[in-house]
This record gives C-alpha cells, sequence and structure tokens, in this order.
C-alpha cells in the first residue's frame, strides 16, 4: 500500500508535466490602434498635415506560442512603419515584467504600412524633430497609449493559451518589384514581356496555429515588399491590412498576423490608387489561403530562442564642426538631422562609430529558422541566409526590434543611391555604414541562431 501511495503521489506530482509535454498551446489576441487623435503620419517627408481620417483601421496583434517543455515565445505585429530602439524597450521590458518573458522570446514585426503614426524616436529627423510641440506631445501621448495596449494585449493572448497544432508551408505572391532595377512607369510592360530586372523574393511563408478541433486559430504569414500603394492623408494599414483582412474574411474567428520581409529595396508597382492596394492584399491572402488549403507539415513542438545585439559598424563619422555646417544647409532634412546628432554630442560627449544592431533567431520545431532583423534590409540578405541555411525553412523579417535606417549589402552599399545610404539623414545616422556591414550581420545570424540538429 506504501508503495502504491508513493507511486500515485509521484504521477500526481508528474501529471502537470505529462500535459505540458503533449504539444504546443498558443494564444491569440488582436486590438485596434489606430489613433483617435488627428497626429502627424509617418512614412514620407513630403506630408504637410496630420491625418484627415481613415481608410481602415490600423492593429496590434500578439501570436504567444509555448513548446512541450513550456518555453514561450511572443511575436508582436504592429500596422506602423516601424518602432526604434528606445520605445522597442520599453515594449520589451513591460513584456518581462508582466509575463515573465526573457528579451530573446519577444519578436516585435512592423508592417511597414506608410499611412500610420509616428511613433516615439523612429524617423525622428524625418518627423518628430521638426514638429510643432504640440504634435510632439500628441504623439508622446499615443505612444505611452500605445504601450499599455500592447501589454494589455499579450496579457489576454497569454491567458488564452490553450493546447495547439503549429503546420508550416510557404506560397508565391509576384506583385513585388525590385524598385532599384526598374523603372516604375515601365513596370506594367516590363511584367508583361517577363523582363522584370534585379532580385526578388517572391516567397510566401505561413505558420498555421489551429485548435484541438482542427480549427484555424491563427495565422502568421510575411512578404518582403514595402507597404507604399498608398501616400494620402487617412490611415490605411496598405496591402498588408486588407490581406489581413481578407483571411480573418475568409477564416470567421481567426487572427492573421503580417510580418514584413526584406522588402528595402521592393515595390508594389503600380500603386498611388486604393484599389491597387486592395487588390494587393486580395492577392496575398489568396496566395496565404492556397497554402492553408494543401498539405502543411506539422510543427514538432519545439521552440529555441536567441537574441543578441552585433555592433553594426558606421563609416567615418563627421566632425562636429562638419555637423555645424550642415545645420545652415538649406535642406531642412539635412538641418534636422545635424540638430539630431548635436543634440546626441551634447547628451553622450561624441557620437558612436557603431550601431548596436538587433538580431534574433527562433527554431522552430528543430527545421524552420524564424529570423529577425532590425531595419529596412534589403533582398540580398533574405536570399543570402536561404542559401547558407535552411533553404525555404528559413524565414527572414526585417523591420524589427528597431527600425534604425536602410541595411544595405555590400551590392547596394557600392552602388549607392536611396537604400545605399542616401536615406540616412531622415533616420538620423551622421554616415554611410563600413563596407562590411553585410559580412557583420550574416555572421551575426550565423552566430545567433541554434546549431543546425
Amino acid at each position: 500500500m506504501t508503495r502504491f501511495i508513493i507511486s500515485l503521489c509521484a504521477g500526481l506530482l508528474l501529471f502537470p508535466t505529462l500535459l505540458r509535454s503533449e504539444g504546443w498551446k498558443a494564444g491569440a489576441a488582436s486590438l485596434v490602434i489606430t489613433p483617435a487623435d488627428s497626429l502627424w503620419m509617418a512614412g514620407y517627408g513630403s506630408r504637410t498635415a496630420p491625418a484627415e481620417g481613415k481608410e481602415t483601421d490600423l492593429y496590434a496583434k500578439v501570436l504567444l506560442l509555448e513548446d512541450a517543455a513550456g518555453k514561450k515565445g511572443l511575436i508582436l505585429t504592429l500596422d506602423l512603419v516601424g518602432v526604434d530602439r528606445g520605445f522597442a524597450a520599453r515594449i520589451t521590458d513591460a513584456l518581462t515584467e508582466q509575463l515573465d518573458l526573457p528579451r530573446e522570446s519577444i519578436a516585435i514585426c512592423t508592417s511597414h504600412t506608410h499611412s500610420g503614426p509616428v511613433v516615439a524616436g523612429n524617423l525622428a529627423p524625418l518627423h518628430y524633430e521638426s514638429l510643432p510641440v504640440e504634435q510632439q506631445q500628441k504623439l508622446d501621448a499615443y505612444a505611452d497609449d500605445l504601450l499599455a495596449k500592447v501589454v494589455a494585449l499579450a496579457t489576454e493572448a497569454s491567458a488564452g493559451l490553450a493546447p495547439a497544432r503549429l503546420q508550416w508551408g510557404s506560397g508565391k505572391c509576384t506583385f513585388a518589384v525590385n524598385r532599384r532595377e526598374n523603372k516604375e512607369p515601365e513596370v506594367p510592360d516590363l511584367r508583361a514581356k517577363g523582363r522584370l530586372a534585379g532580385p526578388s523574393d517572391h516567397d510566401v511563408p505561413v505558420l498555421s496555429v489551429r485548435d484541438v478541433d482542427g480549427t484555424l486559430k491563427a495565422v502568421l504569414f510575411g512578404y518582403a515588399c514595402h507597404a507604399t500603394v498608398l501616400s494620402g492623408q487617412t490611415w490605411n494599414a496598405d496591402y498588408p491590412g486588407y490581406a489581413q483582412m481578407e483571411l480573418e474574411k475568409k477564416f470567421p474567428g481567426a487572427i492573421a498576423l503580417f510580418w514584413a520581409g526584406c522588402g528595402g529595396d521592393q515595390n508594389p508597382v503600380p500603386r498611388r490608387e486604393l484599389p491597387l492596394a486592395q487588390t494587393y492584399g486580395a492577392d496575398l491572402a489568396a496566395r496565404v489561403g492556397d497554402v492553408l488549403r494543401a498539405h502543411m507539415p506539422e510543427v514538432a513542438p519545439s521552440l529555441a530562442c536567441a537574441y543578441r545585439e552585433i555592433e553594426a559598424p558606421l563609416d567615418t563619422l563627421p566632425t562636429t564642426e562638419e555637423i555645424r555646417a550642415n545645420a545652415l544647409s538649406t535642406n531642412r532634412f539635412e538641418v534636422a538631422r545635424a540638430k539630431y546628432l548635436l543634440n546626441q554630442i551634447e547628451k553622450k560627449g561624441g557620437l558612436a562609430g557603431a550601431y548596436p544592431y538587433p538580431v534574433g533567431v527562433w527554431t522552430l520545431g528543430g527545421e524552420i529558422d524564424f529570423v529577425f532583423l532590425g531595419g529596412e534590409v534589403v533582398i540580398d540578405y533574405a536570399l543570402r541566409l536561404k542559401r547558407e541555411r535552411r533553404g525555404i525553412r528559413t524565414w527572414v523579417a526585417a523591420y524589427a526590434n528597431d527600425v534604425m535606417a536602410y541595411i544595405p549589402s555590400l551590392r547596394v552599399l557600392e552602388e549607392g543611391g536611396y537604400e545605399g545610404g542616401g536615406s540616412n539623414v531622415y533616420y538620423g545616422l551622421p554616415s554611410l555604414w563600413h563596407e562590411s556591414i553585410e559580412e557583420v550581420v550574416v555572421k551575426g545570424v550565423h552566430e545567433t541562431a541554434p546549431a543546425k540538429p
């Protein structure tokens, strides 16, 4: 009898572990983050007034995963042009405190819509630094409110954790065009003739989350293309928003979450008209739907998460005298950057020669590498990482955790142009990236990622 009682007690003690080891658990939640106020919009320096209304709502969404060993990973997707390092830290610190999640278990992904609000320090010289004080105060209040909403959203997803089945697949969608290699007016004709130039990545990675009955509860998907169909004065989640709405319409009760791939040099073409954003969104949703209807391999219930910040080197820094001279420029963006950099020098005593660049890698089921890179990463990185790691099983999200600048490959850096460094003025970087930037980032991914089984 005593032996039976001991065995029974031991079994009861092990029972929670046995239950936990059965498979995945998942929880998802969604919340509107459309500003109630008329705030300044992010993404284009040509805007001269705040938003004038909305075409669609903007959303924050959370997918929380827990593997068989109790390891958790939280993906936050935001219909925003980006977040800066400081605001990302506010989010991750709050989620760590609220849900006891380590930093490596949190990934912040932005869709890069150019029809959302300015948030905190992202693109500060382009927007925030030159705005009236009243607008800055409104934007500060919006950021505070957004932080509270994200924490509430993550808490809701955590409370909803339930047994789940994860599957993966990949489709194709072809409206993204390499904008450096093709003149926009010529794209329709070039596409019809099969003569579009330059690299692109048309893969559509898909992760489905179903409950024990097989009902779709969440779908996470990505695509490498700028969300720049629209450039008006109304809030709009652009084509990623329309894709998510279409999927949620097709699969009632499911939450669709989008992450932007390495689309720094990729545009949706043609563009600038609302029906085009709707059409691209419907096309992308249809391709995701094709994957969901096809056979999707199961993802084993294991999750490994890693995160680090690497020293991404900058080229030769300007002197204080050179920056002061730029403050007298007739270019208002050069002036804004100069003031921004002079403020940094005053606060920190100088400029850093490298940037703390965020690299995250999750491995799902021992076979899918999910890479999270900061900044507006050009397509060369996704193509290279797929070659060097797990091919189609390597998913590369850009615009993640911190959008601090464009991240050119060596090819693009040497070619120059907007993505090669011309855009750095809008982000406030003091110089170009060093020519080693591509090797440093790729090495950072390989060193951060869990070892291949």
